[in-house]
């Protein structure tokens, strides 16, 4: 695997904020209160996997083939899904109830469902499991619904964590994305700490008074500012929406405004203290609301975050009818390492302005290689060559792009950029919301 990871979307937006998105090789373990609550997360995951036509495997041990496919819905009508049976002749018991679903195949079904003969030896399910991953290209997704299951069925913890520690570092080395969920409860706090050191991220989802709330426990080389912090959320049907997304119209809420402004900006509390001046733990208690900034200091994140001072207490509505947007205007795009060694962008438009899309000026150092695709984005993008020229490979085919030339993406994400010239290549670059 390449020292420098590829990140992708999880689908879920606020989601890919909090952790700087998901890398290929990752583990992420969801730790699921209810039994429900990981649900709406795993399919987000399926159907950003689909929309970049990446191959996944379904491992369900809880779940009959038809309840998944109603689970699934529309997600389940795709030539990309392989749905690995441990159900039928596992807590099934083989009864003909579950039998009758192979009896003849649907018309029009696109996924592929393999039955296991004995989900209950779990080397059978190995074999079968990796032996469907070698029929399949690039990097491959999957979810393991749950091991709980997998408990349950092979009775006893030492089988899990066999099986779990085995497969996590095998995975990772397969170039591939794994959800696992386990239901919280329903397992030791020894065997819970094994799973939490081998995974690259484990994730809390828990409801408490009546609200659900998500809590990142380990990020492993993701963004660690956002660990052991509950964020409540709510869903309905597959849309996720954070609390903190929502306008807060009836008051002044100036910690959110300026978190979302610091987040967008991409600085770390400790980064933004230093050039304010302050304290990790002044900035940590302005964004919790427990205090207020001082005049001068709320002069200084304004010039830092590139915003008006009055963006602070005004939400982006109110700069809806904006025209001309000058260059001081511009924000500067914070890259992870190493990506930021080879490339730099602005976003044209101040943050607190939100347009149907964002426009970037992105530029590229002479002889720079990136090994992934700068954004991390669910919609349409397109960029224009304002100068120099550019190698671009997608799906293992080479492209030329030279000056005057249009890029339009869909759902595939190039794997890699190449500046080959003495010159440094400048994009104009469209992400359509």
């Amino acid at each position: 695997m390449s020292s420098e990871k590829i990140r992708v979307t999880s689908g879920v937006d606020q989601l890919d904020r909090l952790l700087g998105g998901v890398f290929i090789g990752d583990n992420v373990v969801w730790y699921d209160d209810a039994g429900s609550l990981a649900s709406v997360f795993c399919l987000n995951f399926i159907q950003a996997s689909q929309a970049q036509k990446k191959s996944l495997i379904y491992v369900s041990f809880d779940r009959s083939p038809r309840n998944l496919l109603e689970k699934l819905g529309p997600l389940a009508e795709n030539r990309f899904l392989t749905i690995l049976d441990c159900f039928t002749y596992g807590k099934g018991e083989g009864s003909d109830v579950f039998l009758k679903f192979y009896e003849k195949t649907e018309p029009g079904r696109l996924c592929r469902i393999i039955s296991i003969d004995d989900p209950r030896d779990a080397d059978q399910v190995m074999d079968v499991l990796y032996g469907v991953h070698k029929t399949l290209k690039d990097d491959v997704r999957f979810v393991f619904e749950s091991l709980t299951g997998m408990q349950d069925l092979w009775g006893g913890e030492d089988h899990i964590r066999k099986f779990y520690s085995h497969s996590c570092p095998r995975l990772y080395e397969l170039n591939t994305i794994a959800y696992w969920i386990i239901e919280k409860r329903a397992h030791s706090n020894r065997l819970k700490a094994g799973i939490n050191q081998i995974a690259q991220v484990v994730i809390d989802l828990s409801i408490k008074r009546g609200k659900m709330f998500l809590s990142i426990l380990k990020a492993e080389k993701h963004n660690s500012e956002a660990l052991n912090k509950p964020y409540p959320y709510w869903n309905k049907d597959l849309e996720v929406t954070f609390n903190s997304e929502k306008c807060t119209t009836s008051r002044i809420d100036l910690g959110i405004r300026l978190k979302e402004l610091r987040t967008q900006k991409g600085l770390s509390q400790t980064e933004l203290a230093k050039l304010v001046g302050v304290t990790p733990s002044t900035i940590s208690q302005v964004e919790s609301n427990l205090i207020y900034p001082s005049l001068p200091a709320l002069f200084k994140m304004a010039e830092i975050l590139c915003v008006e001072l009055s963006s602070f207490f005004r939400d982006s509505a109110d700069v809806k009818n904006q025209v001309v947007f000058r260059p001081s205007e511009a924000m500067e795009v914070q890259f992870p390492d190493p990506l930021k060694k080879n490339i730099s962008a602005r976003l044209v438009t101040p943050l607190d302005f939100k347009p149907k899309a964002e426009t970037y000026i992105v530029e590229i150092p002479p002889l720079k290689t990136i090994s992934s695709h700068f954004f991390i984005h669910k919609g349409e993008e397109l960029g224009y060559v304002l100068s120099g020229e550019l190698q671009m490979k997608m799906k293992d085919v080479a492209y030329s792009v030279q000056t005057g030339d249009l890029v339009y993406l869909t759902s595939e994400m190039p794997q890699q950029w190449k500046n080959p010239g003495p010159d440094w290549v400048r994009l104009l670059w469209i992400k359509v919301k």
